[in-house]
């Protein structure tokens, strides 16, 4: 099984490596559009933090320009271009989008697989818009994106990984060198300045990429379900865990630090609940009485319309999270990131997509720190 494993990495491999070529040499087109698009991306399979992102964008952001999201819509059962609203069930639309739309009802979240055809709609039915946040698009070159910010999760390095289906890396290391902006995700309380020192020989291959560092910040977890006479919950508290995103290991070690954590149910990512599912972690509350059931934000988006027992509904939490940086303020990041979306292309600053040289190959005494 390893061997085939190797086999079919090694296919992959070539096949994108293929791909990107093909795009260099100008046998595929990339498409450059009239309005900066910032496209939040990775080169891994899993959770890098690229929900948590797009909010903060929005946040910061939205003052500034009327921004609008552009995404797949993963795991949806529905194809082609969809406007999300707040009534629309994740089923149709994908749960990260309509977290998106839940938490910002008054932007414009776009699904569409086709990029190309959604932004060119975007600009005819919201002439407003005047910056497209393009979620998880670094793979889909044949959108042109003005900055390319690049989430690496701390708790899986790239070079200690491989090329799918041997490892999580979906994309060529060497395709770093096409970012603008890196943010490593999810790093510990207590990361180092030579521990950022050593994460910033990895990832910068040209001068001008800024590389950032940042942690999520987590609140008190939420009910899912509102009760009035619902009981207070304190950290310490008897927890079962239920979740099903790309990387569980962070909201698992932080779960445990805060609560006495008795079970735990670990699904796929974008795992559609089913009834069994739900029966299940009945039991497990049935084997602990007084025990709640804590998800991540994304998970209980995909519950809030299920028909569910009162007792269950009531256990049921989640844990919001916010993405802080460390060591400077936000607005050093954000400042960047203005720069490169206003002043980056009059500059001549910015990636070639063309230039394909290996990170893993270049000299890291000599690259720019």
């Amino acid at each position: 099984m390893k061997v085939l494993r190797y086999i079919l990495s090694w296919i992959y491999t070539a096949a994108v490596a293929l791909r990107h070529r093909l795009y260099d040499w100008g046998v595929f087109k990339s498409r450059s559009f009239d309005i900066p698009i910032v496209c939040i991306g990775n080169i891994t399979v899993g959770g890098t933090g690229k929900t948590p992102t797009a909010e903060y964008l929005l946040s910061v952001l939205g003052d500034r320009y009327n921004i609008a999201i552009l995404s797949r819509g993963y795991g949806r059962d529905t194809e082609g271009y969809r406007e999300v609203t707040v009534d629309d069930s994740y089923i149709d639309v994908g749960d990260e989008p309509l977290l998106l739309k839940l938490k910002f009802p008054d932007r414009p979240v776009i699904v569409c697989e086709d990029r190309v055809a959604g932004i060119e709609r975007i600009r005819q039915e919201h002439p407003e818009v005047n910056l497209i946040i393009m979620d998880d698009g670094f793979q889909h070159r044949k959108v042109k994106a003005k900055v390319n910010v690049l989430l690496i999760d701390s708790t899986r390095p790239i070079d200690e990984d491989k090329m799918l289906p041997l490892g999580r890396l979906r994309d060529l290391p060497s395709r770093l060198r096409a970012g603008h902006i890196f943010i490593v995700t999810k790093c510990p309380k207590d990361i180092t300045p030579i521990q950022r020192r050593l994460w910033t020989k990895k990832l910068r291959s040209v001068a001008y990429q800024k590389i950032y560092f940042s942690r999520y910040h987590s609140p008190m977890i939420e009910p899912i379900f509102e009760f009035a006479d619902r009981e207070e919950v304190n950290y310490g508290c008897r927890a079962i865990l239920m979740t099903g995103i790309g990387n569980p290991r962070p909201f698992v070690r932080e779960a445990e630090q805060r609560f006495s954590v008795v079970e735990k149910v670990i699904f796929p990512d974008h795992h559609a609940f089913a009834a069994e599912d739900l029966r299940r972690v009945y039991e497990l509350l049935n084997k602990h009485p007084r025990a709640v059931i804590i998800m991540t934000e994304k998970d209980a988006v995909r519950l809030r319309r299920a028909k569910l027992p009162e007792r269950l509904m009531r256990a049921m939490y989640y844990q919001p999270i916010s993405m802080n940086f460390i060591d400077g303020p936000d607005q050093d990041f954000v400042g960047s990131l203005i720069a490169e979306i206003e002043y980056g292309k009059d500059k001549g600053k910015g990636p070639k997509e063309g230039d394909a040289t290996p990170v893993e190959e270049a000299d890291p005494d000599k690259r720019a720190l």
